[in-house]
């Protein structure tokens, strides 16, 4: 689950990570007075789930608290579309007003998941400002990682060893020890899977702000965090996702392929996605439905696609372990009478109970597209969603 920015910095101020000052507003009046109450000069930021907004105007710097207002009025309401989000863009409900800082140097902080060492990973670099990913790239000698074993947490060492290497000033190495201490208590205590500052700066004045924040939280956590699941704000998620989330559907990804997908079992599903796109196709979505044994969550997941205009052909590919394959073909028959499927189904069924399912669907009258390899499913469906174009 992602947080707006405001919201991040709000959890970095209190568990000790300085920000800059400022305030969330939803109106342009409210704009005004918020840059008047921090002297006028205020960076006016779009509050969206989605990076890129410096380039896509989301973010403007201004000079008076009336600017504050325009800028703000020119982004409240609208969508912002950025290399992160989809065409439609996002939209704009909140800029966070934030004071302007005279900025000396530009940092990176980040602690994410290792899922390789199965640790979290601190990250700093002197490279703040641009794309981690990019100093990855270019210059991979810029980046300092730091394992944490979660039973020890930081210690003062290991946080003082990370601030020397940013090639701070003596007076700063202390203040960033904490910083980065501070940014792993979060981390731990609130299930983030991600908490990103970039930029970490150094003012002109010899302080160190995160002027940017972001937080990303484990959803498979958020039953034990009630109050970081409150932060949620749907308007920011794909439609689709919000609705397969409502649905007790957890494992749905909208992608921007023809072929829409139910699959059981991830590693199943990241396979189909790879055999779609051998076959030169492209999925419209990862589903997971699960080894629950009901038919009414394949109806679900059939609503789902149906709904999404971008699907042309639908393939449901189960192998049935603990799932049974009977229970499955009882759904895609319930979903058909209580829904109608304008577009090709494909369906590949393998494992337990698998002759009972296919004498239920033969026995349905569907047209369905029946398949039973593993490629031969995934060159009908490219095929069907082809000719559906």
């Amino acid at each position: 689950m992602k947080v707006h920015e405001y919201q991040a910095k709000e959890l970095l101020a209190e568990y000790g990570v300085p920000v800059p000052r400022g305030r969330v507003a939803t109106t342009a009046a409210e704009a005004r007075l918020i840059a008047a109450g921090l002297g006028g000069k205020v960076v006016v930021k779009a509050q969206v789930h989605a990076g890129g907004r410096g380039k896509a105007g989301g973010i403007k710097i201004v000079s008076s608290p009336d600017e504050a207002e325009r800028a703000a009025k020119a982004m409240l309401g609208t969508r912002l579309v950025t290399h992160q989000t989809s065409p439609q863009g996002v939209p704009v409900n909140s800029v966070l007003v934030s004071e302007a800082v005279e900025i000396e140097k530009e940092l990176y902080l980040g602690i994410v998941i290792d899922g390789v060492a199965g640790l979290p990973v601190i990250m700093a670099s002197e490279a703040g400002g641009m794309d981690i990913e990019e100093v990855a790239k270019t210059s991979p000698d810029k980046i300092l990682k730091a394992h944490v074993a979660p039973g020890v947490g930081v210690r003062p060492y290991l946080a003082r060893s990370l601030a020397f290497g940013l090639n701070l000033d003596k007076a700063l190495i202390r203040p960033a020890a904490d910083l980065i201490s501070n940014l792993y208590r979060l981390f731990m205590a609130k299930d983030c899977s991600l908490a990103e500052i970039n930029p970490l700066v150094v003012t002109a004045d010899g302080r160190l702000l995160a002027v940017d924040a972001k937080l990303n939280f484990d959803d498979n956590a958020s039953y034990c965090q009630p109050d970081v699941a409150g932060l949620r704000d749907a308007e920011q998620e794909d439609p689709l996702e919000v609705e397969a989330k409502d649905k007790g559907i957890e494992n749905y990804v909208k992608l921007d392929g023809s072929v829409g997908c139910i699959v059981n079992g991830a590693g199943l599903a990241m396979a189909v996605l790879d055999l779609l796109k051998q076959e030169g196709g492209n999925a419209a979505n990862f589903l997971d439905i699960g080894t629950l044994n009901d038919p009414e969550r394949v109806v679900e997941a059939f609503e789902i696609l149906t709904a999404d205009p971008d699907v042309k052909a639908v393939l449901v590919n189960i192998f049935g372990g603990m799932a049974r394959t009977d229970i499955i073909a009882r759904g895609i028959v319930d979903a058909s009478k209580q829904m109608e499927i304008k577009v090709p189904v494909v369906v590949r069924l393998a494992g337990t109970n698998v002759e009972e399912g296919d004498r239920i669907l033969r026995d349905s009258g569907l047209s369905l597209i029946r398949a039973y390899s593993f490629r031969e499913a995934a060159h009908k469906a490219v095929e069907a969603a082809g000719k559906s174009n």
